[in-house]
C-alpha cells in the first residue's frame, strides 16, 4: 500500500485514508441550523452575491468583506440601508462598485501579517480599534477562512452580531487531517455563534459517502448567542429566498443529513 502511496504521490496525486462517516456526522450534526426567533432576509443580488441573514441589522453601522472579486452587490445593498463597509482583496485594485460608504484595502485575508495578507484582528484595529458597537461579516476568501478564522482572537470573533461565510472545499473533510483543521475551526465558531442558515452553492456540487453528502461550497449565516434566547431546529429547505448562485447549473438543495436525523 505504501508503494502504491508513493508511486500516486510522485505522479502528482496524495493517497489518503478516510475518516470515519461517524465523525463526519458528528461534526455536520453540530452545525444543524436553528430559527433563531428572527426571520431571514436576503441583501445583495438574486443569485451569487445575495446572502440570507437574520432580520436583525439595527444598530449595525459597518461590514467587514473580505473576498470581493467581481461583486459588490452585498456591500451596495448595506449602503443603501446606511451600513458602511471595508472590503478587502489583494486580486483586484479597486473594487467593482466604488462609492464613499466603501473602503478598499488590496490585501488578502489570513492567519499572518505580510505584505500581501492581514489578519481580521489588525484590519479592525486599523480602522475600529475603540469601536464597541456590533459588527457585520461577509467572507468570501477562496479557503482561507479556516485558517483566517482559527486565527482570531474570541474578543474579536464576538464583536460580530452576524456573520456570513462562504466554506470551500468541504468535501476535504473525509481526510482525517482535513477533519481536525474543519473541526477546530467550527467549533471555534460555535462557541459565540448559532449557524441560522446554510445555502449550498451549486458551482461545484457535492459528495456522497453513504448517507452522508457534502455539498463542496456552502454559504453558512452564524448569529451571535448574545443575540438568541431558545432556538429550534430547522426542518424546511430551501428557504423561499433562497437562490441558486449559478443560473445555468443544476439546482443543489441543502441535503437532508445537514439537517435532519431521522
Amino acid at each position: 500500500m505504501e508503494f502504491i502511496k508513493d508511486a500516486a504521490f510522485a505522479a502528482g496525486v496524495t493517497l489518503t485514508g478516510q475518516i470515519e462517516s461517524a465523525n463526519v456526522l458528528d461534526l455536520i450534526t453540530k452545525l444543524k441550523p436553528q430559527n433563531c426567533g428572527k426571520d431571514l432576509i436576503r441583501i445583495g443580488s438574486d443569485r451569487d452575491g445575495g446572502y440570507l441573514l437574520p432580520d436583525d441589522l439595527e444598530g449595525i453601522k459597518y461590514c467587514f468583506s473580505p473576498g470581493v472579486g467581481a461583486s459588490a452587490d452585498f456591500e451596495n445593498h448595506l449602503a443603501l440601508l446606511n451600513i458602511k463597509s471595508f472590503l478587502a482583496d489583494y486580486s483586484i485594485d479597486r473594487p467593482p462598485i466604488e462609492r464613499p460608504e466603501f473602503t478598499f484595502d488590496k490585501k488578502y485575508l489570513g492567519a499572518n501579517e505580510t505584505d500581501i495578507f492581514f489578519t481580521l484582528k489588525s484590519w479592525k484595529e486599523r480602522y475600529l480599534n475603540d469601536y464597541k458597537g456590533d459588527l457585520l461579516l461577509q467572507m468570501d476568501v477562496e479557503g482561507s477562512e479556516y485558517e483566517a478564522l482559527i486565527s482570531t482572537p474570541a474578543d474579536v470573533l464576538s464583536s460580530f452580531r452576524i456573520m456570513l461565510i462562504e466554506f470551500h472545499y468541504l468535501h476535504k473533510m473525509f481526510d482525517p487531517l482535513i477533519y481536525r483543521i474543519y473541526k477546530a475551526c467550527f467549533e471555534r465558531v460555535l462557541r459565540h455563534f448559532h449557524v441560522a442558515h446554510i445555502h449550498p452553492n451549486n458551482c461545484c456540487g457535492s459528495v456522497r459517502k453513504g448517507e452522508i453528502e457534502v455539498p463542496r461550497v456552502m454559504e453558512f449565516t452564524f448569529y451571535n448567542k448574545n443575540r438568541v434566547g431558545r432556538t429550534k431546529d430547522k426542518h424546511e429547505f430551501p428557504h423561499p429566498l433562497d437562490r441558486d448562485n449559478v443560473a445555468t447549473n443544476k439546482s443543489l438543495h441543502l441535503p437532508r443529513c445537514w439537517y435532519r436525523l431521522d
